[in-house]
């Protein structure tokens, strides 16, 4: 990666383009305006400002360079450039750093107040990328390709292909005064669209992508700086800010204030190209060094299509035996474990200790029979919520999110505050029973409400309040793992609903989706490999009790090139349909899961759409000695054609006795499904 700069009058540092390596610019992207490629841009209480856009503000525009300092990190680089207000005298350090291996950096900001009075923070970037539409050839919906995916509850990471004009950026003849804007509002940092997207310049054969790691509010925005002939182009990248979440910060003479972190990067290419370079990136920069993301083991939950919210001894000791029989690692007891029968588990989280009315001989019981079956225990938590009926209500309001004077209540919960060392102290206990006294390997840790704006104790400002939540909770996490370095804790909000990289750089597993209709589950996902790291992403396979071998292989199927997340009644399945999990857990063992922690997600047939019943799926990863392709008939045509990313010759893994006829072909393999709904798994060696 190169970042090209200019220095206006001597002082005035300027980004003017983010580039591939070895890329010859044949065009000067430099100007004589001063308030056009900005390095930062950030904006103070009473300064100007000129419009709707995070851009044409002070004292972004007056900041003047000092200076870089260059040193080590592990795996890479760091670069602060200095940067220095004398009005305000407020100090701008931009921090970038770059990591081998990787055509991507991590940048934020850091402000300190060297003033002696407070200053008003309205906004400011975590990261800029300019001049990205002024290179090459035509207008910008005829050269810009804008790709970004919505994602909500069952409906996860739904890719879209756009054209400026689409998302509201047109052609006026001048620049334009607003663009293109994404927001997320809350601690549901996922809930409208992903925080990963691109745009691809096809007339310079160029694709920026940015990746806002932060599990809170976030905005980004693409449009023109101000001027009348060929205006420059800038992404803004950012966490919360004034404008868009209430999110003003007051900060006081000798403070520092850090944005949330972005990931940017730039490939040759286009979408396929920009998401191998993402995947490189996340596991050089974001992935834990811990053995589950190494090993890929199967995880077997009791919830989806299962116990639902409903578990007890007798309901669970003949899941566990079906469980291991079918080669499962870890048994996860999900929501319910800690409400009695008459009670409904959503209003009593809080306190979590085992129900005496689910385990009449206690819990114990349970969980010594999974360690005896040869699994790990897992258990569900919400720690981040209290129920309404919980004696955990009781505690002050200095306990809790507050918004207006009052308590913020969602769906029969209050928001605890991990600001609170009182919180931290519960939360610490809870953890400490639960892999401790309990001996839980495994954790499921949910987040099934969002605090929108956050919350005013405290604060400058709610956005402020739900930031600095943010950052202690997962400073919580982290001392999580100083104590029990081996515990394995899965990220899980409704499904995907807080799927982004501030949460996965600490927690294994990411929980895809809460989508129940296995059909529709391959369209969420191949769009979620495209977000999140496939030995991080886990998907559901919940064969149903009246189903048949081709649904539960079809189930199978779907989970098979990432973490395998097993559900359903397993000890009531027919006998074939049981055949059929156990056979894929063989085949994903012995050849998926050795290979997923190094492999690239490719996409043979493109990004489906959760509302196409008709069309094929496709799925790919590639590894240095063999592809791997999950294909889907859904209920259009029996015959299939994928292309082939490498030429080889193709064979099938799974399931190998449904009838799924394979025939090699010249850069080709077709595929003959005997029946609507099938899956498959097929390995393609070089």
């Amino acid at each position: 990666m190169n970042i090209d700069f200019e220095l206006l009058d001597g002082k005035f540092l300027r980004e003017l383009l983010i580039y591939p390596e070895g890329l010859e610019i044949d065009r000067d992207l430099s100007s004589e305006n001063e308030d056009v490629n900005l390095e930062v841009s950030v904006h103070c209480t009473g300064e100007n400002y000129v419009g709707v856009k995070l851009i044409d503000c002070q004292p972004a525009i007056r900041l003047e360079y000092l200076g870089k300092v260059e040193e080590k990190i592990p795996g890479g680089k760091r670069i602060i450039l200095n940067q220095f207000d004398p009005e305000l005298k407020l100090r701008v350090y931009s921090v970038y750093d770059f990591f081998d291996g990787t055509s991507t950096c991590r940048r934020r900001t850091r402000l300190v107040n060297e003033s002696r009075k407070n200053i008003g923070i309205e906004h400011v970037s975590s990261a800029m990328i300019n001049n990205f539409g002024n290179l090459g050839h035509g207008t910008l919906d005829e050269k810009l390709v804008i790709h970004w995916a919505s994602n909500s509850w069952d409906s996860e990471a739904q890719w879209n292909r756009s054209k400026p004009q689409d998302l509201g950026w047109t052609e006026n003849g001048k620049y334009h005064r607003s663009g293109i804007f994404f927001s997320s509002l809350g601690s549901w940092s996922t809930i409208n669209d992903l925080p990963f997207a691109m745009v691809e310049n096809t007339a310079a054969g160029i694709t920026w992508f940015w990746q806002i790691e932060h599990s809170g509010s976030w905005h980004w925005e693409m449009s023109h700086y101000r001027g009348y002939t060929d205006p420059q182009t800038y992404i803004y990248l950012g966490g919360p800010d004034e404008r868009h979440h209430h999110a003003w910060k007051s900060l006081g003479p000798g403070e520092t204030y850090e944005t949330v972190p972005v990931a940017i990067g730039v490939v040759r290419g286009g979408f396929e190209e920009a998401v191998a370079e993402a995947t490189r990136y996340r596991r050089v920069a974001c992935l834990s060094p811990h053995k589950d993301n190494r090993e890929c083991p199967v995880i077997f939950n009791d919830y989806m299509n299962c116990l639902g919210g409903n578990p007890t001894t007798a309901k669970e000791l003949p899941l566990i035996d079906a469980a291991a029989r079918a080669g499962c690692d870890y048994f996860v007891i999900d929501a319910g474990w800690y409400a009695e029968i008459d009670e409904k588990w959503g209003e009593t989280v809080g306190m979590w200790q085992p129900s005496k009315t689910r385990w009449p001989n206690g819990m114990d019981e349970v969980l010594d029979s999974i360690r005896k079956r040869g699994m790990i225990p897992g258990l569900w938590l919400e720690i981040e919520f209290t129920g309404i009926n919980s004696p955990l209500k009781d505690k002050p309001d200095s306990w809790f999110f507050i918004r207006h004077g009052e308590r913020i209540q969602s769906s029969s919960r209050y928001f605890l505050d991990f600001r609170n060392s009182g919180v931290v102290r519960h939360a610490d206990e809870v953890v400490d029973r639960v892999a401790g006294q309990y001996g839980a390997g495994y954790i499921k840790m949910d987040y099934n409400r969002t605090a929108l704006m956050g919350t005013e104790s405290n604060a400058s400002s709610m956005g402020q309040g739900l930031l600095e939540h943010n950052r202690a909770y997962l400073d919580w996490v982290d001392a999580v793992y100083d104590r029990f370095p081996g515990l394995v804790i899965e990220n899980c909000g409704s499904g995907g609903c807080r799927m982004d990289y501030a949460m996965l750089s600490r927690h294994q597993v990411q929980s895809s989706s809460d989508q129940t209709d296995y059909r529709r589950y391959p369209a969420i996902v191949v769009g979620a490999m495209a977000a999140v790291l496939p030995e991080q992403l886990a998907v559901w396979t919940y064969p149903l009790r009246d189903g048949d071998k081709y649904e539960a292989s079809f189930n199978m199927v779907n989970s098979m090139l990432c973490r395998v997340h097993q559900s359903g009644h397993l000890a009531e399945l027919p006998r074939e349909s049981f055949e059929q999990v156990k056979k894929g857990i063989e085949v994903y063992k012995r050849e998926l899961a050795p290979v997923i922690p190094e492999a690239i997600p490719f996409f043979p047939l493109g990004m489906p759409s959760l509302e196409d019943h008709l069309s094929p799926v496709a799925l790919g990863l590639t590894h240095e000695e063999a592809d791997f392709y999950a294909v889907w008939r859904l209920s259009g045509t029996g015959s299939v054609q994928v292309p082939l990313k490498h030429h080889g010759k193709a064979e099938i893994l799974y399931p190998a006795d449904l009838g799924i006829r394979l025939e090699n072909g010249s850069g080709v393999v077709s595929l003959d499904f005997p029946e609507p709904n099938m899956g498959v798994i097929i390995k393609v060696t070089r």
